[in-house]
């Protein structure tokens, strides 16, 4: 037995240290894959320390070493949109990858509405028997763990699981660029927008204190009561679970950009004030983890919920983020899908997901793409004041501003120095439009679609939309002292 023994160890030593030398790349390296077009594209994985690697990409080979921690990298230079194509990667043993695509690459991330299925969708038994696009494909992160995780290519059999507003997005961009599209689905329903940023990144701005100081409390109470329950910092919630989760595994991996649809659960809970920080914060260190510059990053903004509100302001979580969303297009290279105008009274999930991934797809084909086209309804711009009247511009009035379906503009509210808000008198003038109240006679703001659910109908002539809007600072001291009530702060939970 002795001597069958020895031999045997040595057999099992020699294959574990064959197995440690193999070249392994990154698990999103697989066969179908879809990689960045136009752009330096990282590839890495690991080998043994010191190990020659190379990397053969139609005519290109990249060769990168082993460092002593096994890690190894090359960077592809810049590819044209094509495929199918082959990999190699080679060191101790090779390596191929086949039907390799090159295209744009997206992360979609959010919530129960990025995560929501295009069998659930409207119209979805159409949708998805017309959903052969063998060159839209996606990978989802979260798999990976469990090896589970797989590029898959778009088809009839594949598609009623995925995600429905990625996919119609993608189906845009794919249509009207004619190239490849991959995605990434990363989703974590229920989540606030803490759960996608590093804890180290909201403590270094100073807008997010109290958020911060709120969670630390939270975490410092759940280590008292861990026996009886799972401490908060291992919840899905916890500030930067779900990023380490599913957004850092794909990092460096070349994209064009990110597509963003969450904030329900910031609208309901938390700080719904300081939603704008939070996505400024996020989109800072996402952009500053890729290294990829300041990629396009664009967020959907809420869909209307509950009944439909009778007072000219109704302020609510859902509207303080909506605001935030608004306000964070100061950031570069952002947009916003307005969907005010989508939405189920009892519902967080509309349906409508082919709308949502459309206005998407518009600001990414205008201001990613280049295309000449309208890509958003009215935002908001400026004000002034001309007697008792508000005079309003905006940004993005396409052919021209006017009512939904025709008749009166409705949905506006405006304000003395009071700052008590009453149903406004709204003309369209030009490309401006002029508010004004027999109630008020010095106007000093004017608020569009204030509330949870509203009822206004600004749109341009292309039928976009106008995103709700305030003129005045926010959050103002009573917005402040709202936010912070039980109605809307963590002590509700």
């Amino acid at each position: 037995m002795k001597r069958i023994a020895l031999p045997m160890i040595a057999l099992l030593w020699a294959g574990t240290a064959r197995v440690q030398a193999d070249v392994r790349p990154n698990p999103l390296f697989q066969n179908g894959m879809v990689l960045q077009r136009d752009a330096k594209v990282p590839v890495w994985g690991t080998a043994a320390p010191g190990e020659k690697i190379e990397v053969h990409f139609l005519d290109q080979i990249k060769k990168s070493t082993a460092g002593a921690d096994g890690n190894w990298r090359v960077d592809l230079d810049n590819l044209k949109a094509g495929g199918p194509y082959e990999m190699s990667i080679k060191g101790a043993n090779t390596l191929k990858f086949k039907d390799v695509l090159v295209g744009e690459v997206w992360v979609c991330a959010g919530q129960s509405n990025m995560g929501f299925k295009v069998s659930e969708a409207s119209n979805a038994e159409v949708e998805i028997a017309a959903a052969n696009y063998p060159q839209i494909r996606w990978y989802e992160p979260a798999k990976a763990a469990n090896r589970g995780a797989q590029w898959v290519s778009c088809s009839p059999a594949a598609i009623p699981g995925f995600s429905a507003v990625a996919y119609f997005y993608a189906r845009e961009l794919h249509k009207t660029l004619n190239v490849p599209v991959g995605l990434f689905l990363s989703k974590s329903g229920g989540t606030w927008a803490e759960a996608w940023i590093p804890l180290s990144a909201a403590r270094a701005n100073p807008a997010l204190k109290r958020d911060v100081a709120d969670w630390d409390q939270r975490v410092k109470q759940s280590a008292k009561t861990a026996k009886k329950a799972a401490p908060a910092d291992q919840d899905k919630k916890a500030f930067g679970r779900i990023y380490a989760d599913t957004i850092a595994p794909l990092i460096p991996y070349a994209i064009r950009g990110a597509i963003w649809d969450q904030g329900e659960a910031n609208g309901q809970r938390g700080f719904p004030q300081l939603y704008g920080d939070l996505l400024q914060t996020l989109i800072g260190v996402w952009r500053s983890a890729w290294g990829q510059g300041d990629f396009p990053f664009y967020a959907v903004q809420l869909q209307y919920n509950l009944p439909l509100e009778t007072q000219p302001s109704q302020p609510d979580g859902w509207v303080f983020v909506r605001e935030g969303m608004r306000r964070a297009l100061a950031i570069p290279n952002t947009g916003m899908a307005v969907t005010v105008d989508i939405g189920v009274d009892d519902n967080m999930h509309p349906k409508e997901k082919q709308l949502v991934g459309k206005r998407l797809a518009l600001w990414a084909l205008a201001k990613t793409y280049g295309k000449d086209i309208v890509y958003s309804g009215p935002l908001y711009k400026s004000m002034r004041i001309d007697g008792g009247n508000a005079i309003l511009s905006f940004d993005c009035v396409g052919g021209g501003l006017m009512a939904k379906g025709g008749g009166a503009l409705k949905g506006f509210a405006v304000a003395g120095k009071d700052g008590k808000c009453v149903w406004a008198d709204a003309r369209i003038v030009d490309h401006t439009i002029s508010v004004s109240s027999a109630e008020v006679a010095e106007p000093s703001e004017v608020r569009y679609d204030w509330a949870r659910h509203p009822f206004g109908n600004l749109v341009n002539k292309e039928g976009l939309p106008a995103s709700p809007f305030k003129t005045s600072a926010f959050p103002d001291a009573e917005e402040e002292k709202l936010a912070a009530g039980l109605r809307f702060g963590r002590a509700s939970d």
